[in-house]
């Protein structure tokens, strides 16, 4: 059975531009990277576990966030290069990102030193443009972008 996880994809209407919220992968691993270095806020659950609910729990729990009120939209599943389903839920909102403050992980680092390190599973947040958003999204979860434009009827276009 695959690994497990959902995320939310946050959005937010800025005149006819539509700015979704991403956050950027922590670690040492992407600290100097950015295109390919964003991800929907997301996480592992089991597979009896609800998937919205999933999701919002880790939205809290990478972001260290309140997870906004309203209706999520379902953008159905995509399964990544690594094997792992991801599930997506959009949730129209506008959230203030300059205090994220999630989950950390361990880490040996360097490689090979012996010491092991606490570094945050999201070191930032931020909105993008759809077009700036194909260019920062981890590959694999590009498509939610299409599906999220499709469910709220606006063309896949430069947006």
């Amino acid at each position: 059975m695959p690994r497990l996880s959902s995320g939310l994809l946050l959005y937010r209407r800025r005149g006819p531009e539509v700015e979704v919220l991403l956050a950027h992968m922590g670690g040492p691993f992407w600290a100097r990277r950015d295109a390919g270095a964003w991800s929907l806020p997301k996480g592992e659950h089991e597979p009896g576990e609800e998937s919205l609910a999933a999701a919002q729990r880790e939205f809290s729990e990478e972001l260290g966030l309140p997870v906004p009120g309203g209706s999520a939209l379902e953008l159905g599943a995509l399964k990544q290069p690594s094997g792992k389903v991801v599930h997506a839920w959009a949730l129209e909102a506008d959230l203030d990102v300059s205090e994220v403050h999630g989950n950390t992980f361990e880490l040996e680092w360097p490689r090979g030193s012996g010491q092991v390190r606490r570094f945050p599973e999201v070191d930032r947040a931020e909105w993008f443009a759809i077009s700036a958003a194909r260019e920062r999204l981890i590959g694999g979860q590009v498509p939610f972008l299409d599906r999220l434009l499709e469910r709220l009827g606006a063309a896949a276009g430069p947006n």
